[in-house]
């Protein structure tokens, strides 16, 4: 915990400091939400095909990333870390022929969350 995953629009790809955005999001998540740094995991997926309304020809990169957190954080505190992640998207993802369309969200984990390490 946090579980951070970041889906993409693959054409993004040589416009996406990605170890910059995830190394600047951990420091975020340790300040914001006070959890560790080892704590912190964050999965990069891309997405071949996307449509932006009726387009469908590659001119929109799509980035979505979601912030898993084991419960307790008020919800001040999920919306600074949401406004935060924007913003380090902005700083580590610079639109070359494309318009970007990003979106955060901070959620609280399901109870059932357990986690492995070996």
């Amino acid at each position: 915990m946090p579980q951070i995953t970041v889906d993409y629009t693959a054409t993004a790809d040589p416009a996406f400091d990605r170890q910059g955005f995830a190394r600047a999001l951990h420091g975020a998540v340790v300040e914001i939400a006070a959890t560790r740094p080892e704590a912190c995991k964050t999965l990069f997926r891309t997405a071949d095909e996307t449509a932006f309304g009726y387009d469908t020809d590659g001119a929109h990169v799509i980035v979505h990333v979601t912030v898993g957190l084991l419960a307790g954080r008020t919800e001040e505190t999920k919306a600074k870390l949401t406004e935060t992640t924007l913003e380090l998207l902005r700083e580590h993802l610079k639109p070359e022929g494309f318009v970007l369309h990003a979106s955060a969200e901070v959620r609280d984990l399901d109870p059932s969350y357990r986690k492995y390490e070996g």
